[in-house]
């Protein structure tokens, strides 16, 4: 009876085997992690400018001229909220592109992301 009051537990080399097993896993998994992570981002910022690009060209088509703000497109429906640039975690980091003819045209041409650094194909965020 007394043997069994010691067998109970784990000793300390069994617990340090299970925990150098789980910073090898662990060290194998979170690089993987993170690249799945900056690759979420670049495709969801892909999608957004995308929509909001589409959403612009749509305003032109309906009313002759460009929006003059991104607040503009939520207010008249052409968009449900600003968009999020999902690399700054920011709606206010946006680049507005002006049109090319500013004497016949004024307002939001384009969008660009203001975040800084390199997308995965080596092409800058705001060049996307």
């Amino acid at each position: 009876m007394r043997k069994s009051l010691f067998a109970r537990g784990f000793t300390l080399i069994e617990l340090l085997v299970v925990m150098a097993i789980i910073a090898v896993l662990l060290t194998l998994a979170a690089p993987r992690y993170f690249e799945h992570l900056d690759r979420s981002r670049e495709a969801t910022l892909k999608q957004t400018l995308a929509v909001t690009r589409d959403a612009i060209d749509k305003f032109r088509g309906d009313r002759g001229a460009y929006p003059q703000s991104l607040q503009e497109l939520v207010e008249r429906q052409y968009l449900r909220k600003l968009p999020f640039d999902p690399v700054t975690d920011s709606a206010d980091t946006w680049i507005v592109v002006p049109p090319r003819d500013t004497a016949t045209d004024s307002g939001v041409a384009d969008l660009k992301s203001g975040a800084e650094g390199m997308s995965r194909d080596g092409t800058a965020f705001s060049e996307l």
